[in-house]
């Protein structure tokens, strides 16, 4: 089997893809039902607008897929947009409806002492260490680059967290969803291991 990467015409493709070849692990960029629901881990990359990239999940009817993977217990891991679409609902140029597999809403940064967007290397601050993401990895530095921030709405699914003014969710996690602000694959080697841990939950062999 392999890592299925939800092709929906928006996401960091390349950059995730190559990512997870090089832990050694067979990918597959897909926007077909039957190879998402068939692979052993799904990935939900984004970059861009959030109504947008639900636009586009609606218009492939991606979005009952990814909700159709959440639901059957398949390993997922949404990044950076991809983590915020998860989520109910979105501000983000005028009110949006997410995926809703997590409860929560996406917010602007208020701004103010600090810049919008929030860019570059802060420290990760685990909330629940017993998360197999954080298996055998020290608190560390990641890569981020966002305007917007999730509120999770149950406090179990926020697993890690960033100082940015307050804290923000970095990432967050419910039985086998996962999601993650940051992008694992630009964030050196605290980002691969973070990313090696989730492939190592979906029980997919290394090539």
């Amino acid at each position: 089997m392999a890592i299925a990467i939800v092709d929906y015409g928006m996401g960091n493709l390349h950059s995730v893809s190559k990512a997870v070849e090089r832990l050694g692990y067979e990918v597959l960029i897909t926007s077909v039902e039957s190879e998402i629901l068939a692979a052993d881990g799904v990935i939900l990359p984004g970059v861009g607008a959030f109504g947008d990239a639900m636009a586009q999940l609606r218009e492939s009817s991606l979005d009952a897929v990814v909700q159709k993977v959440a639901e059957g217990n398949q390993p997922l891991l949404g990044i950076c947009l991809g983590m915020q679409l998860l989520f109910s609902t979105s501000e983000e140029h005028g009110n949006h409806e997410g995926l809703g597999i997590l409860p929560g809403s996406v917010v602007r940064f208020a701004g103010g002492a600090y810049k919008v967007p929030h860019m570059g290397w802060n420290k990760l601050e685990y909330i629940e260490e017993g998360s197999p993401l954080f298996t055998g990895l020290a608190e560390g530095y990641v890569y981020f680059v966002h305007s917007y921030h999730v509120l999770p709405e149950v406090k179990t699914d926020l697993i890690a967290t960033t100082d940015y003014g307050h804290p923000v969710t970095a990432i967050v996690g419910r039985g086998s969803v996962f999601g993650m602000q940051f992008h694992p694959e630009k964030s050196g080697e605290l980002g691969m291991n973070l990313l090696r841990n989730f492939l190592k939950f979906t029980g997919d062999s290394v090539k």
